[in-house]
């Protein structure tokens, strides 16, 4: 997509400025008077080096400014890092409430990115055109950002699934710091400010899930779970995400923190059965979007009724 072909292109920028940056250091080097004496030619050397090594420094500084702007305009386009509404900030969602005929559900996948895995998932998305929501592990995304930026450039959404995934009570510290680090390396390595978090295991009660409630994350469970942790078998793991699926709802599978090929095997056939059952799909961003329009329309009318309600009873 030209998307992602404008998404990359300052990498090509980075290499050629390293290049000139380096030959232009080099010639900085050779430039000594030819009647000076041994001791003052490294003098100058030394003096010339360092006046080029921060040149050099500053150009590739601001380049990595430069590359975090696009990023950044790339994620604002995709309505990737769109502020998450009033109503959910600092609120903990299982399903949407929507109206009738708004019949849409949203793939999530937790604990990635990870080697292979994370390319099949997808793969297969991209290729029946869904878009879902990743919960990544900061660790993971340190050790993979291409495939951190391939989720980002691909139009998917992202959340925050905590540093180390660790399921032990934590204080406040460690929890602010498993949640901050995550959200700052998915903005430097994406562009993309997520304010959506997922805590590991849905553990509500050991610090995490508390500091991201207070920090105005919104807390994003699930109403419909695949239990693909456990590697049941293929037709088993469909049933398990059929078994309480609905309009609204968030299914939660993994893309990572495992062997996952059970998930991928299985995910085609989910796609094709909820496509079947005439379902949309939708990002946790889209799909939170769609219940505040939602909200807001029943509010309004409510408000409509009240108002003529008075002005009938009014003598």
């Amino acid at each position: 997509m030209e998307s992602n072909k404008s998404f990359f292109w300052p990498q090509g920028i980075l290499i050629a400025l390293v290049t000139i940056t380096g030959s232009l250091s080099l010639g900085l080097m050779m430039l000594v008077k030819p009647n000076t004496s041994d001791a003052q030619s490294k003098e100058s050397i030394n003096a010339n080096y360092t006046v080029a090594k921060v040149g050099t420094q500053q150009r590739l500084e601001g380049l990595k400014a430069t590359m975090l702007t696009i990023w950044q305009q790339e994620a604002s386009a995709k309505g990737l890092s769109s502020a998450l509404p009033t109503r959910f900030q600092g609120a903990t969602i299982a399903e949407a409430k929507l109206g009738q005929g708004q019949k849409v559900i949203a793939l999530t996948f937790d604990d990635g990115p990870w080697p292979q895995t994370t390319a099949q998932v997808l793969d297969i998305l991209k290729k029946n055109d869904v878009k879902a929501t990743f919960f990544v592990v900061g660790q993971n995304v340190k050790h993979y950002p291409d495939l951190m930026k391939q989720i980002v450039t691909e139009g998917h959404a992202v959340g925050n699934h905590t540093w180390h995934h660790w399921y032990h009570v934590m204080n406040p510290q460690t929890a602010a710091y498993e949640i901050d680090h995550t959200t700052d390396v998915i903005y430097q390595t994406t562009g993309v400010k997520t304010n959506l978090f997922r805590p590991p295991g849905g553990m509500m009660h050991n610090g995490v899930a508390a500091y991201a409630k207070n920090t105005k994350y919104g807390i994003i469970m699930w109403s419909s779970d695949s239990i693909d942790y456990s590697r049941p078998s293929v037709p088993k793991l469909i049933n398990n995400v059929f078994r309480q699926a609905k309009p609204g709802g968030i299914v939660l599978m993994h893309d990572g923190g495992g062997n996952r090929s059970q998930t991928v095997q299985a995910l085609p056939t989910i796609i094709d059965k909820f496509r079947k059952q005439g379902y949309s799909f939708v990002t946790i961003p889209e799909l939170l979007e769609m219940e505040d329009k939602y909200q807001k329309l029943i509010a309004n009318k409510n408000s409509s009724k009240k108002q003529q309600s008075q002005v009938n009873s009014s003598p």
